[in-house]
This record gives C-alpha cells, structure tokens and sequence, in this order.
C-alpha cells in the first residue's frame, strides 16, 4: 500500500477495482478545509483518462509492472502477435493494449509490454516510425511550396496524409502518436 504522498507520475494504482496510471497530480490546500490531492488516472483497460480526488494521506494500492523487450512477429487477424526476446516465447495481444499506433507496427521492431504477472496491460512503442509508402499519387515537380497532402499507403497498411512531393518508394517518418508524417528519410 502507498498514500498520496508517495504519489509520482507514471505510478500504477488499482482504483475502484481497474488498474490506472498517474498522469498528474497536485495537492491542495484550500483555506479552511482539508488537504487532498487531485489527480488525473488513465485506465489502463479502456485508455479514458477522469480526475479523482483523495483525501491527503489516503492509502491507495500501488501496483509493480514488469517491463520486457519483445519483437513483433504478424498480426494474424484477432491479435498482434510478439515474442519475447528473452525465452522465444509467442503471445498474442489484443489492439486494444496497444492503441492507434499498433497500424504502424512493422515485423521485427521491438517494443516494451507492460506486464503484471502475465498479464499485459500497457505498451510503449517508439514514438516515431520509418515505413516505406507503397501506394501514392505521383509527385508534380514544383509541389514543394503548397502545404497541401494527398493520401498515402504504407507498408503496413495504414493510410497517412503526406505532402505533394512524396513518391512511392520514398521511406518517410511517422508520429506514431498522432499518426502524422513529420519528414522524408534521405537514404
């Protein structure tokens, strides 16, 4: 068990029987009340983020994750599967663990899985990608000045927004974040 003093960003708790993530937190003191500390919780499960109040000192029980290096393999439809890069072991996570960004996951990149036993609950994949476009209208000489984008297709299937001057076959950095392109890789 840990209080609210013991609070720090990116802690894990269990709150009302799901695991949540600190994002922020701040204690107060308003004139003549009691102290208590405000906090924003991202549920692990579900991703929604909500403000909870706990009276200062309030115990609150914290949870250890086991962070492990895995590799992604193929997505086979139901779940994305990966391995681990320590006992070769396979195990299939579900989209939802893994968010929007999981479109722009390529064969063998290496992610970090999030575990509590054996469960995953979170994951952090790089915040930027570089994926080959597959299918593009092709550039006009001169569409450099406009900051107009077209559609374009990547490797892993995602569509993404680049600019005029991209060509297929150009390898291009992705926010995996947000999903925007952010610039052309020279080879």
């Amino acid at each position: 068990m840990a209080t609210t003093a013991e609070f720090r960003i990116g802690m894990v708790i269990k709150f009302n029987g799901e695991l949540h993530k600190i994002e922020e937190y701040i204690h107060r003191t308003p004139g003549n009340l009691r102290a208590f500390v405000q906090a924003k919780l991202r549920n692990l499960k579900t991703g929604r983020v909500s403000e909870t109040r706990f009276r200062s000192g309030e115990e609150v029980e914290e949870v250890r994750l086991e962070q492990k290096d895995f590799t992604y393999l193929y997505h086979d439809g139901a779940s994305y599967q990966f391995m681990d890069k320590e006992s070769y072991e396979q195990m299939p996570v579900s989209e939802a663990v893994l968010g929007e960004a999981a479109k722009f996951l390529k064969e063998g990149e290496s992610i970090q899985l999030m575990m509590v036993g054996h469960d995953i609950v979170s994951s952090e994949i790089p915040f930027n990608v570089r994926l080959k476009v597959v299918e593009t209208v092709p550039g006009v000489r001169g569409d450099t000045a406009t900051g107009a984008t077209k559609p374009a297709k990547v490797e892993t299937g995602a569509t993404v927004n680049v600019p005029l001057f991209i060509n297929e076959g150009d390898v291009i950095r992705i926010d995996t974040r947000t999903g925007e392109y952010l610039d052309r890789v020279k080879n």
